[in-house]
């Protein structure tokens, strides 16, 4: 697989090294007159090559458009071996020793040529514009071929091009999933934070997808700098249309990088979700709450939300809050109850059980009674239960009664119906 894979990679840097057609192929143009090509020109660039056949094609339909006959093209010697065409004393086209070296022939045998082409192009040129409504149809039918012609030949250029740049962009897709599979099942020996870990996997995913998706613009024909600044010209406009994404994917990086909680905390996000902490990714965070279910919270609302982190200290204070008589000796319970549950699995014996005096009420008394366990859920709630169940026990075995309401009431059916509306 790994042969196959650096195969499929030498093979992709050769498509990136090579830029597709030759570069006569690329760098040439067809010149046209009602959809008929009558010369090809050469040029440094594409572009340069297209801006020079539209401008000999803008004058050669003023010279099929011209109320009187143009005349024939005559050939004019200019300096340094470049021949010029005039067609009624206006300069038509200047031959290159570029166009003579493409078409394997001499200047001036490539400017004959061209000449007799040119006189031949504009004789049927004006001759379809003989019969009414000629020159319209003649016009329509040149712009018709001329724009299937160009989709034709830019569609040869773009579609390899545009091959090489999908197999880039897959290339790189598939180096950066097996680099996170790496990464995934390397990085817990060299790095023990699972929050830790998970930035790096995501920052290196994400930037080897970014860096194929530049190298892939680079091999459809744009540059890096100009693919910059395109996302900068438009980066207000894609801020206002992704704002929320963007929002989040930010907010991801930020809480990745800052780590107000870890992975396998257990944490309550304003009133939105609580629970366990299971991915934080870089558009929203995975928390498994204490019923079992999957809430995925966008990390926007993570990172501006108030949170409270239940496990960002090992132990926890428990509170047990009860009801008795004024008949109980309040002495002996604050003795009796803290060290009736400090041995209890759970209970920390540091620091220690305390029991205060909460309220009093007309016709009983509300005690609290702290104690200190582990502040996972899961164990505060068995701990708390362990407490509860105590409290009762040693209560009645000191002989105090627990509260007991002596009034109810009593609502007969008689009495639902008269209160009914």
């Amino acid at each position: 697989m790994i042969r196959q894979l650096l195969l499929a990679l030498g093979f992709a840097s050769t498509l990136m090294a090579s830029p597709g057609p030759t570069l006569a192929q690329e760098a040439s143009a067809g010149v046209r007159l009602d959809g008929r090509e009558v010369l090809r020109l050469t040029g440094e660039t594409p572009a340069q090559a297209s801006n020079r056949a539209r401008r000999i094609e803008t004058r050669l339909g003023a010279l099929t458009n011209s109320s009187d006959p143009p005349g024939a093209a005559r050939i004019i010697e200019g300096v340094g071996a470049e021949p010029r065409i005039e067609v009624g004393g206006e300069p038509v086209v200047t031959i290159t020793l570029a166009d003579a070296t493409e078409e394997a022939t001499s200047p001036t045998a490539l400017a004959q040529r061209w000449a007799d082409s040119i006189d031949q192009a504009l004789v049927d040129a004006r001759e379809a514009r003989r019969s009414p409504g000629g020159r319209y149809w003649a016009e329509a039918r040149g712009s018709a071929e001329a724009a299937l012609e160009r989709l034709a030949v830019s569609t040869v250029s773009i579609v390899p091009r545009a091959a090489a740049a999908l197999l880039v962009v897959l290339l790189f897709s598939m180096i950066a999933a097996l680099l996170r599979l790496v990464l995934r099942r390397t990085l817990p020996f060299v790095i023990k934070d699972p929050t830790r870990q998970s930035l790096i996997r995501q920052m290196t995913y994400f930037g080897l997808l970014a860096l194929g998706l530049v190298v892939a613009a680079d091999v459809l024909g744009f540059s890096p700098g100009s693919v910059v600044a395109g996302l900068g010209l438009t980066g207000l406009v894609l801020g206002f249309a992704l704002k929320d994404i963007l929002s989040n994917f930010v907010s991801g990086l930020l809480i990745l990088a800052l780590r107000p909680f870890h992975i396998g905390d257990q944490i309550a996000i304003g009133e939105a979700a609580e629970g366990t902490v299971e991915r934080i990714e870089l558009r929203a965070t995975q928390i498994r709450t204490y019923d079992g279910r999957v809430t995925l919270v966008p990390n926007a609302e993570v990172f501006t939300s108030r949170i409270t982190n239940n496990t960002a200290d090992p132990v926890r204070r428990g509170n047990v809050r009860f009801r008795l008589g004024y008949e109980a000796d309040i002495r002996h319970l604050t003795l009796l109850l803290p060290s009736g549950i400090a041995g209890l699995d759970g209970v920390l014996d540091a620091p220690p059980p305390r029991l205060r005096v909460r309220t009093l009420d007309a016709s009983d008394i509300e005690f609290d009674l702290a104690f200190w366990t582990d502040s996972r859920r899961t164990d505060f709630q068995d701990t708390a239960s362990l407490v509860r169940r105590q409290v009762v026990d040693l209560v009645r075995q000191a002989g105090i009664g627990l509260p007991n309401s002596d009034m109810r009431l009593i609502r007969t059916p008689s009495e639902d119906l008269l209160d009914r509306p």
